[in-house]
């Protein structure tokens, strides 16, 4: 393949063993080739669908390794800044799990690195890249919903019973807003342009994790400001939707984060007299898409569609939210 970025993966998760492994493999203009873990035993899922991967028993050593242009890290949150760093030191361009940092202000030291050393780096937030939200966006501007008045966006699951994870511990960055309000509130952001002034929340908590957040609010952009409601919880039935409500109509999000695994991308609008007309996106891989964006920014000099100037804005949110949270009790 002339030409292609070359990946390495560092850290074996299995998040990075079912999506994102095989979208760098099968993302064109990319190739994987290569893998650090610290336990040999989970390559296997890697080279089952990537024979020949070099594996790497020391996460340095790939840093270290002048065959790849580029990580990948999905390494438990905490971790994100010290090896994003660590590989833009070694000359490579980084595309690092989200959250990418765990307050706002290290990702001012990001931006700073990014653009000392030429290199790419940002957050990987898949839904920017799907056609889904690039619509959603478009129909807002478009102006056919008129006014955006409100927002409501939930996501949810259940993993009360897998205790070791990562997201139901404290010292790895767990939590589900870490985890999953990095959609309910970027998702907003990215459609409508709007930035919060005013949040407030309510949140539970397990083991120092929160498992249930719910966010109120108002945001403003260039529409104007309006009232917006987010649910997050690690410890409800899967749910994910956001709505849109606007004074000439309604738009509603299928399937808005996990696209093709929790159920097929759609947008619903919905007009005044109550017709809906609903577009879909059976087959759209959002991981795909965005190894591809992110090769053809290195590559050709294209705008990324999610800057860590974006990222910082995300992460000011979470920050905002913690700040002006009021723990509850009962579970979550």
């Amino acid at each position: 393949m002339a030409d292609a970025l070359r990946w390495g993966i560092l850290g074996a998760a299995n998040f990075a063993a079912g999506h994102m492994g095989p979208a760098i493999h099968a993302a064109a203009g990319n190739k994987l080739v290569a893998l650090a873990t610290s336990n040999a035993s989970k390559a296997a899922p890697f080279e089952a669908f990537c024979p020949g991967l070099d594996v790497f028993l020391d996460y340095d050593a790939m840093l270290e390794w002048d065959a790849i242009d580029a990580v990948y890290i999905p390494l438990p949150n905490h971790m994100h800044v010290e090896w994003t760093k660590k590989a833009l030191a070694a000359g490579k361009h980084v595309l690092t799990e989200k959250p990418i940092a765990m307050v706002s202000s290290e990702i001012d030291e990001l931006i700073a690195l990014r653009d000392q050393t030429g290199l790419l780096v940002a957050e990987a937030f898949m839904i920017v890249h799907h056609p889904q939200w690039q619509r959603v966006r478009e129909i807002i501007a478009s102006g056919e919903i008129g006014r955006v008045a409100h927002v409501d966006t939930a996501f949810s699951y259940d993993n009360r019973e897998d205790t070791d994870n990562i997201r139901n511990r404290p010292e790895t960055g767990g939590g589900g807003i870490r985890d999953i309000g990095v959609y309910t509130y970027s998702s907003v952001r990215f459609a409508t342009g709007a930035e919060p002034v005013a949040l407030s929340a309510r949140l539970k908590r397990e083991n120092g994790v929160d498992t249930w957040a719910q966010v109120v609010g108002e945001m403003e952009g260039p529409g104007g400001r309006f009232t917006y409601s987010a649910m997050t919880s690690m410890r409800l039935p899967p749910r994910q939707e956001v709505v849109f409500q606007g004074d000439l109509g309604s738009i509603t999000v299928s399937a808005p984060f996990n696209a093709g695994v929790f159920g097929e991308a759609q947008v619903a609008v919905r007009d005044l007299d109550g017709t809906i007309r609903t577009e879909r996106w059976p087959t759209e891989n959002q991981y795909v898409r965005q190894v591809e964006n992110f090769a053809r920014s290195v590559r050709e000099g294209a705008p990324y569609p999610c800057p860590l100037e974006f990222s910082k804005g995300t992460q000011a949110m979470i920050d905002m939210v913690f700040a002006n949270a009021t723990e509850i009790a009962g579970p979550g």
